[in-house]
């Protein structure tokens, strides 16, 4: 099994790391995606990626919510790392309308830029939306001759969402705890993208799945969320698991060596 998103590197996991990787391996997880959201983490996840390189798999992109003043300084600085490794994929970038809209524009011309960045090397890109669809669905339509590939994370729209989303490229949807959750009307919606469309993550340390919701979210517990697609789907976890992992491997080609 894969863990397609998570943030390890951050500093909810400084006084336990080495613990949370046992676990994850413990728990049967073939490889950790590490998904970077700026230049301030940046040297934290390449920190957690040298402790294990074919275990961890990096990324590098310019988070949504990260995106202020200095934005396009932060690019050109990613720009410049694309240049010196070899990077799984793009991500995670995206659109984020939940907290403010005073950077929209920022926002748009930010992922915009990565996503061409992406396109040019064949890469995928793992794309975080929340509160921003419709934005989202016109800018895909705009780069719709990039033949674009890639992740919608954490993923959260409705069947009309699914749809269009389909259209625009070669995308799977990452589920995470959020479908694990009482009042979640994810079930349905992953009905609808249909298992061979599914990766699992975990966000960790945010969205920890049922039975460990509010407490922070750790790679281990995608299990829990692979238990909850297998119900959905009344089908096996061992299905789920070749599936989602087959996935996987293919958007960040994981056939090869993870050294960057």
């Amino acid at each position: 099994m894969i863990d397609t998103h998570a943030h390890i590197y951050s500093e909810e996991f400084d006084s336990d790391r080495e613990e949370v990787i046992k676990r994850a391996r413990e728990a049967g997880l073939s490889h950790v995606v590490l998904a970077n959201v700026d230049m301030e983490s940046f040297p934290q996840m390449m920190a957690v990626w040298k402790r294990d390189p074919e275990f961890f798999v990096p990324t590098i992109g310019l988070h949504p919510t990260s995106v202020k003043e200095n934005y396009a300084e932060e690019l050109d600085q990613m720009e410049a790392l694309l240049k010196e490794h070899d990077f799984k994929a793009i991500g995670e970038i995206g659109l984020d309308l939940y907290w403010d809209g005073t950077y929209l524009k920022e926002q748009l011309i930010a992922f915009e830029r990565q996503v061409r960045w992406a396109a040019e090397r064949n890469l995928p890109v793992i794309i975080h939306v929340r509160n921003a669809f419709t934005e989202l669905h016109d800018a895909l339509d705009k780069l719709k001759g990039l033949h674009l590939r890639g992740i919608i994370h954490s993923f959260s729209g409705d069947v009309e969402d699914v749809r269009k989303i389909k259209q625009a490229g070669d995308f799977l949807f990452g589920i995470n705890g959020i479908v694990t959750f009482k009042k979640s009307t994810l079930p349905e919606v992953v009905r609808e993208i249909g298992l061979e469309h599914l990766v699992v993550e975990t966000d960790a340390p945010y969205l920890a799945p049922v039975p460990f919701r509010g407490k922070r979210n750790e790679p281990a517990y995608v299990v829990k969320t692979a238990e909850k697609i297998s119900d959905i789907f009344e089908t096996s976890i061992e299905n789920v698991d070749q599936i989602t992992t087959s996935n996987a491997e293919r958007v960040f080609n994981l056939t090869k060596s993870n050294s960057i």
